[in-house]
């Protein structure tokens, strides 16, 4: 079965992680922690493909303790218990280092079960979400662990990234390049658009990276890749953080006078294929931002809503 590149080229040092500088940089707490070797109670919280599991495998290697991994997606109160039972046994000598990603996903009573364990030390854990943590994560477990932010990660970050990840594909097809050796344009211009079209997701750019070269090979051309990452960059999680912060913008930028980023925020949302969501917050904006200093807006802002929403999508985009 073949792995995918994003799981192959994983790092398995803090050195070879790309972005979360602020955390992870020289001096940075988190890397000052994971040296230490006393790993406290942790909540990783950040968007997807910005090394949250990356950095939970790294310390998972550094310990002593027994790793255990649950996914909060499909995992349940009895393969919590079943963990529980091995504490203070001889496959768990040192206790457990628990590594629970989406841990939103698990219910009160589920997150309250592991209380106690967390609490004596017999557990340590380290829980990954892609929602605010001071929200989806039980207080008294939240009150237990430190919050590290992951951030997406800088086009820049991530081309290097690529750039380890393309030399590694061509050693596989043994074309391997010699480490000085710079990229074809080509390539180097592929890679770039790639890295600047991932919004910030390593493993999002990598996915695109290797159904590029899947594709058409050690000389892939740009042209490929804006079809290969399009589609990923428009991703939009309607009921998630991301969703209400594309919200802020869109109405911030309309606050500040700004219509290019205006007209961004909304192009994107309208491209990800929601119409509802931007016509309520232009209606928000006409009656509360515009309508004190011109009552009109307001009417003429209603109808051109109740026309996008006679004509729907893709018609109601269209100039």
């Amino acid at each position: 079965m073949h792995r995918p590149l994003a799981d192959e080229i994983r790092p398995l040092e803090l050195d070879e992680v790309v972005g979360q500088k602020h955390i992870l940089g020289e001096g940075g707490l988190l890397r000052r922690v994971i040296e230490s070797g006393d790993i406290p109670n942790m909540v990783f919280y950040g968007p997807s493909g910005t090394g949250k599991t990356t950095v939970a495998n790294i310390i998972a290697r550094r310990t002593e303790r027994s790793l255990r991994k649950l996914n909060a997606t499909n995992a349940g109160l009895a393969d919590i218990k079943a963990i529980i039972a091995e504490l203070d046994t001889m496959l768990t000598p040192g206790g457990v280092l628990l590594y629970l990603d989406e841990i939103q996903y698990f219910n009160k009573k589920q997150q309250q079960s592991l209380l106690e364990f967390i609490e004596d030390g017999r557990i340590t854990l380290i829980g990954s979400t892609t929602d605010n943590p001071y929200f989806s994560v039980y207080p008294a477990v939240l009150s237990r662990c430190s919050v590290f932010e992951f951030k997406p990660v800088a086009a820049s970050e991530v081309k290097r990234a690529l750039t380890r990840a393309y030399r590694i594909l061509c050693e596989e097809d043994g074309k391997e390049l010699a480490p000085n050796t710079p990229l074809p344009e080509n390539v180097d211009q592929t890679l770039s658009y790639i890295a600047s079209a991932s919004c910030g997701d390593v493993r999002r750019a990598i996915g695109a990276l290797e159904l590029c070269y899947g594709a058409q090979g050690q000389n892939m051309e740009e042209a490929l890749a804006v079809q290969s990452i399009s589609a990923y960059a428009l991703k939009m999680d309607k009921d998630g953080n991301e969703h209400y912060d594309l919200m802020s913008a869109f109405q911030k930028s309309i606050r500040g006078s700004d219509p290019d980023a205006a007209i961004f925020y909304l192009a994107k949302m309208l491209e990800a294929g929601d119409l509802l969501s931007p016509i309520r917050r232009l209606l928000v904006i006409a009656s509360e931002d515009i309508g004190l200093a011109y009552p009109m807006a307001a009417v003429i802002v209603k109808a051109c809503c109740d026309n996008a929403v006679q004509l729907g999508l893709p018609e109601a985009k269209l100039p």
